[in-house]
């Protein structure tokens, strides 16, 4: 897993995360984590996939059958990371 420091954190700032914290029931640091979680991947994020498909429905382009046959055919394998030498 990465660290990450935070620098010149104001006073009132980690005070109010070290409240948070205890209203949740939990460190500083897990308060802190489950924050940038949050921010960074929330639960309600639209995938383009999904959006592709709502807005081609909407239009009258697809039907259930035709999305069927598009998600037999996709390739539901992870995407290599890529790599720059």
């Amino acid at each position: 897993m990465a660290n990450v420091t935070v620098r010149n954190l104001p006073d009132a700032v980690h005070r109010a995360l070290r409240v948070r914290a205890a209203t949740h029931g939990r460190s500083t640091e897990a308060e802190i984590r489950n924050i940038l979680e949050e921010a960074a991947r929330p639960t309600q994020r639209i995938r383009l996939g999904s959006l592709l498909v709502s807005i081609a429905r909407e239009a009258g382009g697809i039907t259930e059958a035709e999305a069927a046959h598009f998600d037999q055919l996709r390739d539901k394998n992870a995407a290599e990371p890529m790599r720059i030498e």
